[in-house]
């Protein structure tokens, strides 16, 4: 049975999440001054935005003040997304970061940066990058069994192929354009 503060919220939380068709990722309660400050993390395929977040922030607000979890003291309340950054420890954030690239730690201590090609409920299969560009990357399966922590990189260098075929294209449609006139 929930014991904790947090448990309690989160299983308040949990089906107003699933409700609004997010997850609930991260909920943490902290002592900001003279109030508690609430955080909680959602998180949905596709990813959520700003509408989305404040529509389920006023929904767990009215939740929050109808029940007794807060008291009567004040708090804050703060709601979002994981981030960019994100850790990657269920099989759903795996997915969700498919073509994106990860440094994993594994459980025997080694360290890799990989790519994450696609995953299932066990793992993932990743193309591992080489170590200081020296090789070619190799695709490998990753069991979660095997990762000890994992994180989602953010690349600021990163040519996405599908952007480069549309400036391609806007390119040919700009000189099509500028001969006609």
């Amino acid at each position: 049975m929930s014991t904790t503060p947090t448990d309690r919220l989160r299983a308040l939380l949990e089906p107003l999440a699933a409700e609004a068709g997010l997850d609930l990722e991260e909920v943490k309660v902290t002592q900001a001054g003279s109030r508690r400050q609430v955080q909680i993390d959602v998180d949905a395929d596709g990813g959520v935005d700003l509408d989305t977040i404040a529509e389920f922030s006023r929904t767990v607000g009215q939740a929050l003040d109808e029940s007794d979890l807060m008291g009567s003291a004040a708090y804050l309340l703060e709601v979002g997304s994981p981030g960019a950054e994100r850790p990657l420890t269920e099989p759903r954030h795996w997915r969700r970061a498919t073509g994106r690239l990860a440094a994993v730690k594994l459980a025997d201590g080694k360290e890799i940066t990989a790519r994450i090609l696609e995953s299932d409920e066990d793992g993932a299969l990743v193309e591992v990058q080489p170590v200081k560009g020296a090789g070619r990357p190799k695709e490998r399966r990753l069991e979660f069994a095997e990762v000890a922590k994992a994180r989602v990189q953010v690349e600021f260098n990163r040519k996405d192929d599908a952007l480069l075929d549309e400036a391609a294209d806007f390119t040919e449609d700009t000189d099509v354009e500028e001969e006609e006139a």
